[in-house]
């Protein structure tokens, strides 16, 4: 997360969504989003790709509901001009995650914290290892890479640490220095009347723990930056459209030797021309003759995993019937599945009229009852 994100940036104006917005409207616009400025689909334009790693910034808190919720509650207790800090608006300016490092694990909580502890104290957080962010992609395979597995490349743009201070935030060649007031917790307690403790930001380090005498030129003293990388990754067998699949610790980097977040990436499936799905079974619809399906026949169907196998098609088959071929689905996971194929009974536009005298004798020979007489009698 870039400095100052928390308090200056409206992740929902970002996204084009209300802030009561519900979490499917969300995931709808950053899908759109995400399609429109795609950097595999703008490969000339500079500006496409810093749009689509804000996008991707907004998303990755907005759809997380505990990142959501701390985003709220930050930008209401901060956002609104109740509480300032100094140098905001510059370079090397507290950023919300400092100021959660130097309130400890529980964020906003402790950042109000001792407001009934009875007395002045002092508490020192440690800046501990923090846990990267984790990042979205999407990619589209086809219909058979869907069923069999398949590799992809994908390029990933997340938060990382600055490359020319690797995450100082001071200019090479220098170190930042702890803070005299907080004693490097970030954190400042004051007392009203002996009653109440009320915890804030140190007003001197701005919540960071550390002072930069001499920051960074490239990151103006905030220890981050941007890193675009593409990677292989492994789509398993069996996914289908719209399934989202995390990939562990191949997200953002993490701070201060933290684990790496996670990757999300979000798969689309090309249909295919012949073959549907329905779970673990492929569905498959063949057309047959009239004659076919009077007289009974014996057919070819094609598979997707090998050459056609024969169906038998039973004397009497009705338009619409379905059977059933065993194991020639979707293969892979604890079940397999079978190939549903569906029979379409074709009617003849054209007969010749040898063809038409064949069927009015056919018609007469045949009978039966009308096929309509129960509708008819029960109107």
């Amino acid at each position: 997360m870039s400095t100052k994100d928390y308090l200056e940036k409206d992740y929902y104006k970002v996204l084009g969504v209300s802030k009561d917005a519900k979490p499917e409207e969300i995931k709808k616009a950053f899908r759109k989003l995400a399609r429109e400025y795609h950097p595999d689909q703008n490969k000339t334009n500079a500006d496409a790709e810093a749009k689509f790693k804000e996008i991707s910034e907004a998303n990755s808190i907005l759809s997380d509901p505990a990142k959501r919720k701390e985003y709220d509650e930050a930008r209401s207790l901060f956002g609104g001009g109740g509480f300032r800090f100094p140098g905001a608006g510059q370079g090397g300016g507290p950023s919300m995650d400092d100021l959660f490092r130097g309130a400890g694990d529980s964020g906003l909580g402790d950042l109000l914290g001792g407001l009934f502890g009875g007395g002045a104290t002092t508490r020192r957080a440690s800046r501990g290892p923090r846990r990267g962010s984790d990042i979205e992609g999407e990619v589209t395979i086809d219909f058979a890479d869907a069923l069999a597995g398949s590799t992809v490349s994908l390029q990933t743009t997340s938060d990382a640490a600055c490359a020319t201070c690797h995450g100082t935030g001071a200019r090479p060649g220098t170190q930042p220095k702890v803070c005299p007031v907080c004693q490097g917790s970030g954190m400042q307690t004051s007392t009203s009347g002996g009653v109440f403790a009320v915890s804030e930001p140190c007003r001197e380090c701005r919540g960071r723990g550390m002072i930069v005498e001499d920051p960074c030129p490239t990151c103006h003293g905030s220890g981050r930056g941007t890193s675009t990388r593409t990677m292989q990754v492994r789509i398993p067998a069996g996914v289908t459209d719209g399934q989202r699949i995390r990939i562990k610790g191949k997200g953002g980097a993490g701070e201060n030797s933290g684990a790496a977040g996670d990757l999300y990436v979000l798969v689309h499936v090309r249909p295919h021309k012949l073959f549907g799905r329905k779970g673990d079974h492929l569905t498959l619809t063949v057309p047959v003759t009239f004659a076919e399906a009077a007289l009974g026949a014996d057919i070819q169907v094609p598979t997707l995993d090998g050459g056609p196998v024969r169906l038998k098609i039973p004397a009497g088959t009705p338009n619409g019937r379905t059977f059933r071929v065993r194991s020639r689905g979707v293969k892979g996971g604890a079940a397999e599945g079978d190939m549903l194929v569906t029979v379409s009974v074709e009617v003849p536009t054209r007969l010749s009229d040898e063809a038409k005298a064949a069927l009015v004798d056919f018609q007469s020979l045949a009978g039966g009852p009308d096929p309509r007489a129960a509708m008819l009698g029960g109107a």
